[in-house]
């Protein structure tokens, strides 16, 4: 067989390593060019909630790449039409709520910028001048396109790349920092994940999002949630925010929705609907016909299917399992978005171990390993997971000193 590495190599940007060639998925299971088999609890990184060649993705595939796949945005089509009103019901927007769909999450939050700007611009009553600062939350990820990478308070991630977007300022994760951010004024919009992901699947601290929106709405700016990772039902609800008790101006999304088939979405309750107009914004491929349809038939089938009930009771299922495996401190997250933290920081040879032992998972962190399995795992994916990583843990565990255990 050839040597993949090389071509890889050859052929490919160098942006990171790749730890194996995957040829086919079934399930939770992917198989590489060697026919090794992996338990994926990654999901692409929270996409495939479906898991691997499900049969509702793949006739949807089918059927609208037989039917009519893409017209661009001068036109509008039924799958689209439904898709729009399905985002609207799932999110609870009422009769005001508009949807514009993207390609991916960076995409979304790109737009998400643009409309913080279109509110900032308008006449506020507490203040004269147009707002211009985002606030953002430190250890945030938002993308790598310019403007959401501005938004991404990160600097081996931003700092090759600036001057960034200005007006852009990072604010720790306490209700003290919050509060001084807002009385400096000129706040256009909030900018915020109601877990974070990439820094390690961190949960906000408690009132953070609540009171984020009670100094949004006092000082007449927007929140904007990305839930671009949290979204679409992975955390056990069809929006995190709907866990919270808060109703954001605007939401972003992406991964889950089209299970794998590349669709992002930029979600506006009331007035912030009203802020785009004709040529402020469009996307030659967001929202055609084929991505659509493949979003209406994947969170249709998990709204007919019920099976949310299932992403609630497997994480719990899973929480409860690695409590007691070697190395595991506790767990954060919710649903099927679970940071596993670690007693020592040794996230990455864990993931690695894991990988060795036919399990792929990830380390967003030195101390935490995060996993984002398809929400349509059962009883037989559960304990294949808790075998595969607490042999995994124990690999490590042998060869690592913890801090307790040194002299």
């Amino acid at each position: 067989m050839t040597n993949w590495n090389d071509d890889a190599a050859r052929d490919l940007m160098s942006l990171g390593g790749r730890l194996a060639l995957l040829t086919r998925g079934e399930g939770s299971w992917v198989w590489d060019a060697d026919d090794n088999r992996y338990l994926d609890f990654l999901g692409g990184i929270a996409v495939n909630c479906l898991g691997h060649a499900h049969p509702v993705f793949v006739e949807a595939v089918s059927a609208q790449a037989a039917t009519l796949a893409h017209v661009s945005n001068y036109f509008a089509t039924p799958p689209q039409l439904e898709i729009a009103a399905r985002l609207k019901r799932l999110a609870g927007t009422g009769e005001r709520g508009r949807v514009f769909l993207a390609n991916s999450g960076t995409e979304a939050n790109e737009m998400a910028i643009k409309l913080a700007r279109l509110h900032g611009a308008q006449p506020s009553a507490g203040e004269g001048a147009a707002r211009t600062r985002i606030l953002v939350v430190e250890g945030a990820f938002h993308g790598r396109t310019m403007g959401a990478l501005s938004l991404t308070p990160k600097a081996a991630y931003r700092d090759p790349f600036l001057p960034a977007v200005p007006d852009i300022v990072a604010v720790e994760r306490t209700l003290e920092s919050l509060e001084a951010a807002f009385a400096e004024g000129g706040v256009a919009a909030m900018i915020v994940e109601p877990i974070q992901g990439e820094a390690g699947v961190v949960e906000l601290p408690e009132g953070f999002l609540a009171r984020a929106r009670a100094l949004t709405t006092a000082h007449d700016a927007l929140l904007i949630l990305d839930e671009v990772q949290t979204g679409s039902g992975r955390t056990g609800e069809w929006f995190a925010f709907q866990r919270e008790g808060v109703i954001p101006d605007a939401v972003t999304l992406a991964k889950s929705i089209g299970a794998g088939f590349p669709l992002g979405a930029l979600i506006t309750f009331a007035s912030a609907s009203d802020l785009f107009y004709p040529g402020t914004h469009n996307s030659t491929f967001g929202g055609n016909p084929l991505a659509s349809a493949v979003a209406n038939a994947v969170l249709g089938f998990v709204e007919d299917e019920h099976v949310l009930d299932n992403v609630n009771a497997r994480g719990a299922q899973l929480r409860d399992g690695v409590a007691a495996l070697p190395l595991v401190a506790g767990t954060t997250g919710a649903g099927l978005l679970i940071g596993i933290r670690l007693s020592a920081p040794v996230a990455p040879a864990v993931a690695a171990a894991a990988q060795e032992r036919g399990l792929i998972v990830n380390a967003p962190t030195p101390d935490v390993i995060r996993i984002a399995p398809a929400y349509t795992i059962g009883d037989t994916e559960v304990q294949e997971f808790l075998t595969r990583f607490g042999a995994a843990l124990a690999d490590v565990a042998a060869t690592t000193t913890t801090p307790s255990e040194k002299p």
